[in-house]
C-alpha cells in the first residue's frame, strides 16, 4: 500500500452542466469536513470547478437515502426523448415527478426594474402581455397535465398590471385548480385598497405570494432597485383588512439579507393574514447584476441553518426535506393558537418514515403516521389544503391536541426553495423537480431547467447548438427525416479525380 489517502469521502457520481458552456459534464460528489460538495469536469471546454452542494452532510444523505417516496406521474407527457436530460424538456417521460407547483407568466412587463429577476422584466416590456386566449390555452394545458392541478400560480413580470387581470383570475376559477396563487410585488394591492377588496372575493382557495426580501432599506434597494418598506407595509395592510391568505417570499443572498431571515420569520409570524414564508436563494440566471456566485450564493441547509440559528420560534431540525424533491426544498410547519407558534415538525424523526409497526409511546399508529406525514410535506398543499393533512399529523401526536376550531388560519409553514442553476446542477435531482412553467408554446417545463436553457431566445442561442453536436456525434434518437435535416446544411466536399 502507498499510504495515500484522499481527504475526501467518496459518495457518488454525477451527471451535471459546465457552468460556462451548459454542456453536459462529469462530476463526482464527495464528503469534505461535514460538507457536500460537486467535482466536476467539461470535456467540451475544459472546465474543472468545485461546487459547494450543502454544509451539512447529515441532512443531504438524510435528503437522499431516507425522504424519498415513488415518483408521481402526469397526465400525460409532452415532449419525446430525444437528446437526453435536460435538453428534452418538458415534461419528457424521463421526468420523475408531476407538477405540484405550475406557474403561468402572463407577462413580462412590470413596474420594477429589479436588478435581481429570473424573468429579465421590466417597465422596457410594456407590450409584452400574453392574450387572454393566450393565457385561457395555458390554463388548460396544467389541466389536460394534471387533471385537478393542485397548485397554479399566475405570476410575471408584474401579472396585475395585465388588462385581463381579473378575467384571468375568473378563468383559473372556473376550471378545477385546488388552489390559484398570485406573484406581486404588492404596489398595486398597497396603492388601490378597493384592488385588495376585490381579490378577496376570490377566497377561499386564493392566495397572495407576495415579494417581501427584508425589513431592512440596503437589500430592497440591492435586489429591487427601490426601498419598497413603506409599499410593503401598506400592502400587508390591505391584505390584513381583508384577511387574504399570504406568504411572503423572500430572495436571499449572502452578507446582504441572510442575517436577518430568523426577524422575517417572526415579522410573518405577527401578521394575521400571512400563512407562511418562502425563502428563495438566488438562482444565477435570467438579470443578476453584480451577483457573483463565488461570493453570495447560498445552499438550502446554509439558509436552513441561518432560520434555525436566528429564530426564536423555529429550530434547524424542525425544516424537513420534502420528499417530492428533497435535495431543493425543505418545509417546517407550526400550529399557531392563541397568539403564539408551536413548531411541529420537530416531533417528526427519521425512525418514523423509514420504520414499520414498533411499540413506542411518542409514536402510536407508524402506518398513519408516516402517510400523514408524507402527504404533508409537499409543495402541492396550499396552507387551506395542508390544514387537512396536519390534523390528521396531530391525530398520531398523543401528546398534542387539535384545536376544536383548527383551520388553515392555524397553519404557519416556511418552505426554503432552492432553484438548481448550472453551479449546482445534479441530473439525478432535475429529474425530480415538482415546480413547473408553462412555456409559451404550452410545453410543460421544470423552473429550473426553463431559466436556464428555455426562455426567451435561450432555446435558439443557446440550446440548439448543443443539439446539434449531439446529433452530430450520434447521441441523439432521431428520426431520418430528423436526422436528413441536422445533416442537411453540412457542406460537401467535392473531392477532384486525379488523372493517372
Amino acid at each position: 500500500m502507498s499510504g495515500r489517502v484522499r481527504d475526501y469521502l467518496f459518495y457518488d457520481t454525477a451527471t451535471s452542466v459546465c457552468s460556462s458552456c451548459l454542456r453536459r459534464s462529469d462530476g463526482k460528489i464527495i464528503i469534505r469536513g461535514g460538507s457536500v460538495f460537486m467535482d466536476k469536469l467539461c470535456y467540451s471546454c475544459g472546465k474543472r470547478e468545485e461546487v459547494l452542494l450543502a454544509d451539512d452532510a447529515d441532512y443531504y444523505r438524510r435528503a437522499r437515502e431516507v425522504y424519498v417516496k415513488p415518483s408521481e406521474m402526469p397526465e400525460k407527457w409532452n415532449t419525446p426523448l430525444k437528446y437526453g436530460c435536460p435538453y428534452d424538456c418538458g415534461l419528457c417521460p424521463s421526468h420523475e415527478q408531476h407538477s405540484c407547483l405550475t406557474l403561468i407568466e402572463i407577462t413580462d412587463h412590470c413596474n420594477l426594474r429589479c436588478p435581481v429577476c429570473y424573468a429579465s422584466s421590466g417597465p422596457e416590456r410594456h407590450e409584452d402581455y400574453r392574450s387572454f386566449d393566450h393565457v385561457v390555452r395555458m390554463l388548460d394545458a396544467v389541466v389536460e397535465n394534471e387533471g385537478e392541478p393542485d397548485v397554479v400560480q399566475i405570476s410575471g413580470g408584474e401579472p396585475t398590471l395585465h388588462p385581463d387581470f381579473f378575467r384571468i383570475l375568473d378563468a383559473a376559477k372556473d376550471r378545477p385548480i385546488r388552489h390559484i396563487m398570485v406573484n406581486t410585488n404588492g404596489i398595486r394591492i398597497a396603492n388601490e385598497p378597493e384592488f385588495a377588496e376585490r381579490l378577496a372575493r376570490y377566497m377561499p382557495g386564493f392566495e397572495v405570494y407576495l415579494q417581501f426580501d427584508s425589513l431592512q432599506r440596503e437589500p430592497s434597494m440591492r435586489l429591487r432597485g427601490a426601498d419598497l418598506r413603506e409599499v410593503k407595509k401598506k400592502a400587508l395592510e390591505n391584505l390584513n383588512a381583508h384577511g387574504i391568505s399570504t406568504t411572503l417570499v423572500s430572495t436571499i443572498s449572502r452578507g446582504l439579507n441572510d442575517g436577518e431571515m430568523g426577524d422575517l420569520v417572526e415579522f410573518a409570524l405577527s401578521q394575521p393574514c400571512v400563512r407562511g414564508i418562502t425563502f428563495q436563494p438566488i438562482q444565477e440566471a435570467g438579470r443578476s447584476e453584480d451577483y457573483d456566485p463565488s461570493k453570495e450564493r447560498l445552499t438550502l441547509t446554509e439558509v436552513r441553518r441561518r432560520v434555525g440559528e436566528q429564530s426564536s420560534t423555529f429550530m434547524v431540525d424542525d425544516m424537513l426535506p420534502v420528499p417530492c424533491h428533497p435535495d431543493s426544498l425543505s418545509m417546517a410547519y407550526a400550529l399557531k393558537v392563541g397568539g403564539s407558534a408551536v413548531p411541529l415538525t420537530r416531533y417528526i424523526d427519521d425512525e418514523t418514515l423509514l420504520a414499520g409497526p414498533r411499540s413506542t409511546i411518542q409514536f402510536e399508529k407508524d402506518p398513519a403516521m408516516r402517510e400523514a406525514i408524507l402527504n404533508l410535506l409537499s409543495t402541492a398543499h396550499s396552507p387551506q389544503t395542508a390544514s387537512h393533512s396536519l390534523a390528521e399529523l396531530l391525530c398520531c401526536l398523543p401528546e398534542l391536541l387539535v384545536p376544536s376550531e383548527f383551520s388553515y388560519e392555524n397553519v404557519f409553514r416556511i418552505i426554503i426553495m432552492d432553484f438548481i442553476d448550472a453551479h449546482s446542477f445534479d441530473l439525478r435531482s432535475v429529474k425530480k423537480t415538482c415546480v413547473h412553467i408553462v412555456s409559451p408554446d404550452l410545453r410543460l417545463i421544470p423552473f429550473d431547467t426553463y431559466n436556464m436553457f428555455y426562455r426567451g431566445d435561450l432555446e435558439r442561442t443557446v440550446l440548439e447548438p448543443i443539439r446539434r453536436e449531439l446529433a452530430l456525434s450520434g447521441q441523439a434518437l432521431l428520426s431520418p427525416d430528423e436526422r436528413k435535416t441536422i445533416l442537411s446544411p453540412l457542406p460537401v466536399i467535392q473531392i477532384e479525380e486525379v488523372a493517372e
